[in-house]
């Protein structure tokens, strides 16, 4: 069974749709990419996959054990992360509150597990460091790994290398891709940059005046 259904999708908020007529399902270790012009509902998807908005007209359904709490998500990056006050070790393991219930407070195996994802995006040494005065790849990688806490099973990430420089972002993709191909974690990535979906992605959405959904030869 797909980890993610969506049928027949229309996508929007109050008065506005943005797409319609969305489908398509997500299996492990797919990856899937989401590409378009800004405000033709590739955000909007995300969110609304996530559960933080809902759709105008259609159906999403989770199997193969995965759980609608139980997705990691990158955000796209945004101006306040510039002076956000908290430590790295405290913003990997909010990527559990998802998962936590009602508990409020981390058990040592997932103050472990966040030290562990922290060690996988090569920055481990960075834990007790205040999260506003990191790069802005170092920043990313800090994300991606409170996004891997939140799951086993799917990524999504909203532009997860703009801004970045050169080095930064082929580092950032290195990442992505290995989650992918050696943890076998779904992958769904809103980007601008088509020729890094076409060497990594092994599916495309695209937004357009229709949504287009197709398989990339690999």
């Amino acid at each position: 069974m797909a980890l993610l259904k969506c049928e027949d999708l229309t996508l929007g908020y109050e008065d506005i749709t943005l797409a319609t007529g969305v489908s398509f399902e997500v299996s492990e270790g797919e990856y899937w990419c989401i590409t378009g012009e800004n405000g033709t509902g590739k955000t909007t998807l995300m969110k609304t996959v996530l559960g933080l908005r809902q759709p105008l007209k259609g159906k999403i359904t989770h199997g193969d054990g995965l759980r609608k709490n139980e997705i990691g998500y990158l955000p796209q990056r945004t101006e306040y992360q510039k002076d956000f006050p908290a430590s790295v070790r405290e913003i990997v393991c909010s990527g559990f509150q998802g998962r936590l219930g009602l508990r409020p407070f981390y058990t040592p195996a997932q103050k472990a597990e966040a030290m562990e994802n922290l060690k996988r995006m090569g920055v481990e040494d960075l834990a007790d460091k205040s999260f506003g005065n990191l790069s802005g790849g170092q920043q990313q990688r800090v994300l991606l790994a409170r996004a891997i806490c939140a799951t086993r099973k799917m990524l999504l990430l909203d532009e997860p290398v703009a801004g970045l420089d050169v080095n930064a972002e082929a580092e950032m993709y290195k990442l992505i891709d290995s989650l992918n191909k050696e943890e076998k974690i779904a992958i769904i990535m809103v980007t601008h940059d088509v020729e890094a979906a076409k060497r990594f992605a092994t599916h495309e959405i695209h937004f357009g005046e229709e949504v287009t959904v197709r398989c990339l030869k690999h």
